[in-house]
């Protein structure tokens, strides 16, 4: 993010609490995408994911005024919707992920040659979701949103130590998962 992305943020949250109720639409359209695939990887429904996000813009419009200036726009609305994706799941988690049921691609030989990479990484997706959901959040902010880890702990409101610590356990526990054999796992192994 860069400081411009900053300044473009605090200068339309500032029109909105002017009273300039439409700036808040390039608040939408920022961050609407990022929203919705941060909670896609919460739920891994896109439908419902897009209802959440929706859920944040309507929570973040009200509490707009708390917003404190002394972090970034992005880490506060980011800390609002994964608080409010974590306690949506709580009260309504998603079916569990198949982890043993990984399809066997049909032709290895991609024209773009990537098959196999968007392969793996769509296992990485699946592998990260099925994790607890501190270390899941730690990852998913940190790896897929490129939040910086400052940023990724105040949005999830931790320490940043805490926030290293999850980041690192939850490495391991993707290597583990990774180099486990298919088939049945103990809940140790998950």
């Amino acid at each position: 993010m860069t400081a411009a992305d900053i300044d473009a943020d605090r200068a339309a949250v500032g029109q909105v609490l002017a009273g300039d109720v439409s700036a808040f639409e390039a608040i939408v359209r920022r961050w609407q995408g990022p929203l919705v695939n941060l909670a896609y990887r919460f739920c891994r429904d896109r439908a419902r994911a897009e209802e959440m996000a929706q859920e944040v813009f309507l929570r973040a419009y009200r509490a707009l005024g708390q917003w404190r200036r002394d972090a970034a726009f992005s880490t506060w609305l980011f800390a609002l919707a994964a608080n409010l994706y974590r306690t949506e799941l709580r009260r309504n988690p998603p079916p569990a992920v198949a982890l043993d049921r990984v399809a066997e691609p049909r032709d290895w030989r991609s024209e773009d040659g990537g098959f196999e990479e968007q392969e793996i990484a769509g296992n990485v997706r699946q592998l990260v979701a099925s994790m607890p959901a501190k270390y899941r959040d730690a990852l998913v902010l940190y790896y897929f949103h490129d939040m910086d880890i400052l940023g990724a702990a105040h949005s999830l409101g931790i320490s940043e130590g805490t926030m290293k610590a999850r980041l690192s356990r939850g490495r391991e526990l993707l290597r583990r998962k990774m180099s486990a054999p298919a088939g049945p796992r103990t809940r140790e192994e998950l």
